[in-house]
């Protein structure tokens, strides 16, 4: 029925502090920067991933009206809106020390767990974002994940 999720949103309290913070410290890139009249359309993607964004939403019109943006804009500032953004790295450890470099907030350190070994941070405005490294059976069929633990525990 579908083929790919192509958009996601987080919500943002000033879309250019969040351009410059999923662009020049995460290392996203811009995919779309529109002036819509009722609104800025600001997305970002893993460079080369255009059309799989994620939309740099502020809080307000036209989705919301001015009662319920502040309650949202209240809910971000304490990190309250859950997990936003997860993204995939080849070396966890390399983009834990760059970001940390950058002064990023974390709110995990790299920690190994049963999928993989991923660090938790926070970006300017207290959105939740996971980094995580895949163990090598995730993204397999689950047959292949018995098979791979099943020989491990063999051993």
């Amino acid at each position: 029925m579908y083929s790919t999720i192509n958009m996601s949103q987080i919500f943002v309290l000033d879309q250019d502090k969040a351009r410059d913070f999923y662009v020049d410290v995460l290392g996203l890139e811009v995919s779309n920067d529109l002036d819509l009249g009722f609104m800025r359309w600001l997305t970002v993607c893993v460079p080369g991933t255009k059309g799989r964004d994620v939309l740099l939403e502020k809080p307000g019109p036209p989705g919301m009206d001015a009662k319920s943006a502040d309650m949202v804009r209240e809910l971000v500032t304490k990190g309250a809106t859950g997990f936003t953004l997860g993204l995939t790295t080849d070396n966890i450890q390399k983009t834990y020390e760059t970001l940390k470099a950058r002064g990023v907030e974390f709110t995990q350190e790299p920690t190994t767990q049963s999928y993989g070994t991923d660090i938790g941070i926070r970006d300017p405005f207290g959105n939740n974002i996971r980094i995580v490294q895949l163990a090598e059976t995730m993204g397999k069929p689950p047959a292949s994940r018995s098979s791979a633990a099943n020989a491990k525990s063999r051993r």
